[in-house]
């Protein structure tokens, strides 16, 4: 099968924020009383801030304010982004450069709001590799619904069938899958379950490795 396009995921597959992001939930949620809240971030890999916050009011609570938390998480993850800068994952630029060189049409396609998806990007110096950058502030339904992808694909002239997606979650997979299209997984925090595998075009170790495979 020869692709067009590849549709990239950013956190946990171009950068390493999860794990930064599981410290900062740790941290808030200590101070606002709920105790290490860090496993969360499992619970809402892939998702919207809306769906996550959703998500964070089952586990704690209707009267938990879920949207503050998220907030304080968010300052917390980016203090550490202004002192250390946003962790990226090993051959990111090389991987980039390769599907550029070899003909791909390359997108984004994160769930996480566009200020902070374009600060990535920006930052690493990498903004110009995607010829469409759609972000979870641009669609209505979450991951796993297939709305980020479809929308991907339809900014980039090309149908499902055509393209692929680099994804680290379940919800991630399932809305690449759902939308008609090829998934790579690359795991991260989540290493996958042997229904969701079986979903896969191919399950990689790093960036590095879909030059194997495309």
């Amino acid at each position: 099968m020869k692709f067009k396009a590849v549709v990239f995921d950013m956190d946990g597959v171009m950068f390493d924020t999860e794990s930064v992001c599981m410290k900062s939930w740790d941290k808030v949620g200590e101070e606002m009383g709920i105790g290490k809240a860090g496993y969360m971030v499992y619970k809402t890999l892939g998702m919207t801030a809306q769906a996550a916050i959703e998500i964070l009011q089952n586990e704690f609570g209707k009267d938990f304010d879920a949207k503050l938390f998220k907030q304080k998480g968010r300052e917390c993850s980016y203090k550490y982004f202004n002192d250390f800068g946003v962790p990226e994952k090993p051959f990111l630029h090389e991987t980039l450069e390769y599907l550029k060189e070899k003909g791909y049409k390359l997108a984004v396609a994160s769930s996480t709001s566009s200020d902070s998806v374009f600060h990535h990007l920006e930052e690493k110096n990498i903004t110009h590799y995607f010829d469409k950058v759609i972000c979870g502030d641009m669609i209505k339904n979450s991951k796993p619904a297939p709305d980020i992808y479809l929308k991907a694909c339809e900014k980039l002239g090309e149908v499902p069938e055509n393209c692929i997606a680099v994804e680290d979650s379940k919800n991630g997979i399932l809305s690449a899958y759902n939308a008609n299209m090829s998934v790579i997984m690359i795991p991260d925090l989540w290493q996958g379950e042997a229904e969701i595998d079986k979903l896969l075009f191919a399950k990689l170790k790093s960036l590095n490795d879909i030059k194997s495979v495309l």
